[in-house]
This record gives C-alpha cells, sequence and structure tokens, in this order.
C-alpha cells in the first residue's frame, strides 16, 4: 500500500515540476533568492561532491532557522570536527541561515521531494544525521534517508489538532514516512500524542528550543534607548499577516487622542510596500524604519506608526515597546511564536486564534505574561491600556520569568541526535 501511496504521489510531484519551478520564477520577482540556485532544488549540484560527512540541519522559513540556532551552537560543541549542511526553502530562512555558517558549512535549497532530487541529495552530501525542525515530514526525503542509512530526527516537533486531521486523510502516504523518523523529539505532551498517533514510534517530549533563543544584548539595548527617548507609550504589532493591517489601522484611527506610537512590522517582507501603502490610505502620518541608518530622528517621534521593514530587528522592536500585538492570532494563521516577546520582556495581547502555539499561549496565559481577547478591536483597546498602566512593568517581570521558566530543550535535544551519529 505503502508503494502504490508513494507511487502516486511521485507520479504527481514529477508531473506538477514545471508548475513549481514556474512558481518560484514568480515569486523571484518580489524575492530574488528564490531565482537563485534554482537547480539545487532539483538535485542538480556544481563542483565535486564534498569528502566530509555532515550534520545536516533543515529548516524551512525564518521562526525554524532562528530556533535551531541554540542546536546548532549545542551540535558544535558535540561535535566540532563534524561541519554543518544547513537546508532551507524559503528566501527569509535561507538568508537567516547566513548568520549560522561556519567556515566548511555548507547551505543548499532542500530538494523538491522526487525520488531523483532526493537520491542525488543524499548521495551527494551523505550526512551522517538529519535533523528537520518542527512538522517537516516528506515521505520520499523519508524513505531515501532510509534506504542510504541517514538516521532522521523531527526535532521540536509539533502537530496541531487541524494539521493532524488534515493529515489523517493521508495516512496511506504519511504514516509510514513518519515511522521511518529514527525519533521525534516533541515540543508538548499533546504534540507527542498527535505524533505518535500519526506513525512516528518513538516520541518524546523535549521541550520547545525557542526558550532557549537569546535576543542580541545589542539589539534590547538600542530599543530600551528608543523607548526612553520617546517619552510616549508604544504598541508593538508583532509579525502582522494579511488582513490584519487594514483592520488594525481602522480600529487604530477610532482611539481617542493622544493615542501611543504604533510599531507595525508585518511578518513577511515582500508585503512591506503594501502595508505601507494600507498606513498612508489610512490617513496616518509614518515613517520608514529603513529610512534611517541608525536611530530615529526627533521628527519621527512625533508620528502615529513606524513601520518595521527591516529583517532580524524584531528583539529591538519589542524592547522598544511597552505591549506586542501577536501576529497571525486575530485571523485563523494560528499565531506566531510568543516566547521572544516574552524573553524581551515586553507583555503579549493575543487573538482568538494561536493553534500553532497552543500550549506556550496558555502557559503565557497562566503565568499572567499575555492576555487573550476575541478580536482586534478589543485587542487595540486592551493594548493601549496596558501600554499606559503604572503597573506595566510587572507585565514585564512576569514574561521574562515565563521564558527563563522553561529553558533547557536544546541540551535534550542535542545529546539524542548526537547519539544517533555513527
Amino acid at each position: 500500500m505503502e508503494a502504490v501511496a508513494r507511487g502516486l504521489y511521485s507520479a504527481l510531484l514529477l508531473a506538477l515540476k514545471p508548475f513549481y519551478v514556474a512558481r518560484l520564477w514568480r515569486r523571484g520577482a518580489r524575492e530574488p533568492a528564490y531565482r537563485e540556485h534554482i537547480g539545487e532544488r532539483l538535485g542538480h549540484y556544481e563542483g565535486e561532491a564534498p569528502a566530509r560527512r555532515f550534520i545536516w540541519l533543515h529548516a524551512v522559513s525564518l521562526g525554524e532557522t532562528r530556533a535551531a540556532a541554540p542546536l546548532v551552537d549545542a551540535l558544535r560543541r558535540r561535535r566540532p570536527d563534524m561541519p554543518l549542511l544547513l537546508t532551507s526553502s524559503t528566501a527569509t530562512g535561507r538568508e537567516a541561515g547566513l548568520k549560522l555558517l561556519r567556515e566548511g558549512d555548507v547551505q543548499v535549497w532542500l530538494p523538491y521531494d522526487t525520488p531523483g532530487a532526493v537520491h542525488s541529495f543524499l548521495r551527494r552530501f551523505r550526512p551522517a544525521v538529519g535533523v528537520l525542525m518542527e512538522t517537516e515530514i516528506w515521505p520520499n526525503l523519508l524513505h531515501g534517508a532510509d534506504s542510504e542509512g541517514v538516521p532522521v530526527v523531527l526535532a521540536n516537533a509539533r502537530l496541531s489538532e487541524r494539521s493532524a486531521k488534515k493529515g489523517r486523510r493521508l495516512s496511506a502516504l504519511l504514516h509510514p514516512a513518519a515511522a521511518r523518523l529514527r525519533a521525534v523529539l516533541a515540543q508538548t505532551e499533546s504534540d507527542a500524542s498527535r505524533l505518535r498517533q500519526a506513525g512516528a514510534p518513538k516520541v518524546e517530549v523535549c521541550g520547545n528550543l525557542k526558550f532557549d533563543v537569546t535576543p542580541a544584548p545589542r539589539l534590547l539595548e538600542r530599543g530600551a534607548q528608543w523607548r526612553r527617548a520617546l517619552g510616549r507609550p508604544v504598541v508593538l504589532a508583532a509579525s502582522t499577516r494579511e488582513g490584519e493591517e487594514a483592520a488594525l489601522l481602522a480600529a487604530w484611527r477610532e482611539q481617542p487622542a493622544p493615542r501611543p506610537l504604533l510599531l507595525l512590522v508585518p511578518r513577511h517582507p515582500q508585503r512591506f510596500d503594501a502595508v505601507a501603502a494600507l498606513v498612508e490610505q489610512a490617513g496616518l502620518s509614518f515613517a520608514r524604519r529603513s529610512a534611517w541608518p541608525g536611530d530615529p530622528p526627533p521628527e519621527a517621534r512625533v508620528l502615529d506608526v513606524w513601520l518595521g521593514d527591516t529583517m532580524g530587528e524584531m528583539p529591538l522592536y519589542y524592547a522598544a515597546a511597552d505591549v506586542a500585538l501577536l501576529g497571525g492570532s486575530f485571523e485563523p494563521f494560528g499565531g506566531q511564536n510568543l516566547i521572544e516577546a516574552a524573553a524581551c520582556g515586553c507583555p503579549v495581547v493575543m487573538g482568538p486564534h494561536t493553534y500553532n502555539f497552543s500550549e506556550a499561549a496558555a502557559l503565557s496565559l497562566a503565568a499572567r505574561a499575555s492576555l487573550r481577547v476575541k478580536d482586534l478591536a478589543e485587542g487595540v483597546q486592551q493594548a493601549i491600556s496596558l501600554s499606559e498602566d503604572g503597573q506595566r512593568h510587572r507585565w514585564a517581570e512576569r514574561a521574562l520569568a515565563f521564558a527563563q521558566a522553561h529553558r533547557g530543550a536544546t541540551e535534550r535535544m542535542a545529546e539524542r541526535i548526537d547519539a544517533l551519529i555513527a
């Protein structure tokens, strides 16, 4: 049954390959990285194959790459002579991955999940172990790794109930793939239970790597300086998604003056210009963070909105803010990583949709490091109220304590992965 399901799946992917390449080319019009090294995605590589074996880590996008940073450091300490092979699927993930590389490391795109591309990838790099971050279960990739004797681990693994339901409809394909994972290191017991039901045989709860990510001190200090210099409350809308910004700006305009500064940071860089247009259409005065190379000029302090149109500066934005509205939680996107906000001492106001981070959201609420609201209009009111509250520092202290209390996943996962390296 598995061979039939995987054969049909592979045939479908091969038929769709021209459309896949065309989609990459279209996305490359906005993000040029998608047009670079397309051959790698199809299993075509330049130059001679590396002679050394690698620790292979796949982090699909920006969030997974950032979460992987402490794990990469821990594995380097255990295996200092084994280089890193880093794969990604998105432009933001590949760019963030550059910061993880050292001399001797290699970065390539994850191959398209066809038998030929997977076979070429595994034969070229011969990884000693593979680490897939969070949710990446690819049938041909896992079948090929098993055939080549490459142990593969799903690290920082999570599986929402919504994704589990979708997976059950493809159980003939996905259950055998999950069964080939040598270990699954889950974030929570709920994730572990769903992953066992999905076919993973060896599942262990190790916690969430995101609690071990340390915000850059220089960014925290700079953000604190901005906040002191502003002399007014700051509400951050963090990692907003399409559909949220328009509702946010409408709700913001309805608030009586004087309002706090709204620091608006879209999740996807390709939407920066579109969000800037929305702010302009709303009739709010604004400036783009990218417009000043250093600290904001004095004239920027009186504006309605700052648009955070830069990458890699989220700790700065959290440190500059009194409170954050959690993007992705006010529309059914599943929420974003609220742990980073807590680690920066920034309390969070979240909407009803946090199914991708349900355990972390519940723990944060229990620790009184965050608030839950029913919609953006209520979220704006609560955020403004909290930003002007004289007890705001107590929320910040609880957020920091919440982030500190759940650290330790990195070493647990590194130990399990290291044990699998032959």
